[in-house]
């Protein structure tokens, strides 16, 4: 059900305009993904009524918030905005700031109890703290509750990450994919980390220049051409599975999709637990024989989809393969693939290291 609609037309400066045609899912969350200057925080700041635009129909579950006729302020759109920094009242402790939103929050609707966001953010340790006492990565969970707390129709995030280090990162990672299958509301993500994409987002939107140049489920996206290479990262498929083992001797999980098996390295994922991949395309090599004799744990029995030119280097190619629905690319070189006699339809088996598979 694609009940998010934004269509508007921006002029930005002589040099950029924003032109978005967009159908999105009432739930769930929708990475905006691309370079800087793409025009994602305009995007979102037009969405929040924060900045105007020439053209424009916004509408959620067919509330309309704006359009060329009317026009909704900000401050009584039903919308939760998470920005870079956390930027809470200091003179407020963390308790303090999450009151000032429950005063602001929509009493008829709860989307999140208090109790709820506490635990799932883990913020009982901090509520009686002063901004200036907390790490970032607190103080963005804090930020990130207190959006929460007023009760929105839609959560917007402008990359909450990007002024965290890489420890920070991980640490508040594991509570944002709690909060995405937690609440029951649209989020839109802005993000220009592959990682935090594969790690949240069920649908992703990829801005170039003001305009969107693909969109759909993230697996799809990402396992259909070498985007993220194009954006200037190394080119990554998503693959989601259940985990149905563990062995913790050697300490490797094994996660079943689509009637195929993989092991990974071990992480705090139980028996039955779905589990998010990010498998890169340099990671991954081809073989035409399901050879015994290897280091490589992952062999899998995939058809060749489509033979692509790396648009970066003309030595090399992407391959695409099927492992059942499941997309997955390998970037190998241009030598190879001809050794090989590589073409579209050929069984041949994927070879990925489980030491190589990211989180």
């Amino acid at each position: 059900m694609t009940d998010l609609t934004i269509r508007l037309t921006k002029q930005h400066s002589d040099d950029f305009s924003l032109s978005v045609n967009l159908d999105l899912p009432n739930q769930g969350v929708t990475a905006l993904f691309g370079r800087s200057g793409s025009g994602k925080t305009t995007l979102l700041r037009c969405i929040a009524g924060l900045e105007r635009s020439e053209n424009s129909d916004i509408s959620l579950n067919g509330e309309r918030w704006q359009s060329t006729t009317n026009w909704l302020p900000a401050h009584k759109r039903p919308i939760g905005y998470v920005f870079q920094e956390a930027s809470l009242f200091p003179h407020l402790t963390a308790k303090g700031n999450l009151d000032f939103a429950i005063k602001r929050a929509d009493a008829k609707r709860t989307i999140i109890d208090y109790a709820d966001v506490i635990a799932l953010m883990g913020l009982q340790p901090l509520l009686a703290k002063y901004p200036n006492q907390l790490s970032g990565g607190e103080r963005q969970r804090i930020a990130i509750a207190r959006a929460l707390l007023i009760q929105p129709k839609l959560l917007l995030m402008d990359e909450p990450l990007s002024a965290l280090d890489d420890s920070l990162k991980q640490d508040i990672l594991p509570y944002l994919e709690a909060l995405c299958h937690r609440v029951q509301i649209p989020i839109l993500y802005i993000s220009h980390s592959i990682d935090e994409v594969i790690r949240l987002a069920d649908h992703l939107v990829i801005l170039e220049n003001g305009k969107v140049i693909e969109q759909g489920a993230t697996q799809v996206v990402l396992g259909q051409s070498p985007t993220a290479l194009a954006q200037g990262q190394d080119t990554s498929v998503l693959i989601s599975g259940t985990v149905i083992e563990q062995n913790d001797e050697w300490g490797l999980s094994t996660l079943h999709f689509d009637h195929h098996q993989m092991m990974v390295k071990q992480g705090r994922e139980k028996i039955g637990d779905m589990v998010r991949l990010r498998v890169q395309s340099r990671d991954v090599s081809i073989s035409l024989s399901h050879a015994d004799n290897s280091s490589i744990l992952n062999r899998l029995p995939v058809l060749i989809d489509e033979l692509i030119k790396d648009p970066q280097d003309s030595s090399t190619m992407i391959v695409r393969m099927l492992a059942g629905n499941t997309p997955i690319l390998a970037n190998i070189t241009a030598l190879s693939a001809q050794r090989l006699n590589l073409h579209q339809g050929q069984a041949v088996i994927a070879q990925i290291k489980s030491a190589a598979v990211l989180r």
